[in-house]
């Protein structure tokens, strides 16, 4: 918490800022002053500002199919997560497991992202998603026919390496 008192010596420096209003807008873009004011932070924002989901609606919408749990429960979109929190996502086939490490409702950019949380997936639910990650290169779309000889050659060798 030293940087909590580092904040209130830089807003009244007045070597620094003019302008006090200039002090608000230039700590904004410090992400780990910014990110101190412990405001409560929806999981569906959290969601979205952590770069789990792409948009805040796919979050709020995941949250209410009951995909996003913590501790077990399915969470409204409006729970609050606190630090040390396990939040569980499922995307199918797997799912994920992630630790709250701090609490941001500004979205952060990927390279910061693992500041706030860390992935406790499992490797056995990674593995899952491996495999089936390369059983997808054998899929066949829908009507196009029957395989040819070679095709069916190499998804007898592929079967025989399991």
């Amino acid at each position: 918490m030293a940087s909590c008192q580092l904040l209130p010596m830089l807003l009244d420096n007045k070597k620094i800022f003019n302008y006090p209003h200039q002090a608000s807008q230039s700590l904004s873009f410090i992400p780990s002053l910014s990110n101190l004011m412990d405001e409560p932070v929806r999981i569906d924002k959290w969601l979205w500002a952590v770069r789990l989901f792409k948009t805040r609606t796919l979050a709020t919408e995941e949250c209410k199919k009951g995909r996003v749990t913590i501790e077990g429960i399915s969470v409204k979109p409006s729970r609050v997560p606190k630090p040390g929190d396990i939040i569980k996502v499922r995307k199918n086939p797997i799912t994920y497991s992630y630790k709250v490490v701090a609490i941001t409702g500004k979205r952060v950019g990927a390279k910061l992202a693992h500041e706030f949380v860390l992935d406790i997936t499992s490797p056995e639910e990674l593995k899952i998603l491996e495999i089936r990650q390369q059983m997808s290169s054998f899929d066949r779309d829908r009507g196009s026919g029957r395989p040819t000889k070679k095709d069916r050659r190499d998804l007898d060798r592929f079967q025989d390496q399991d």
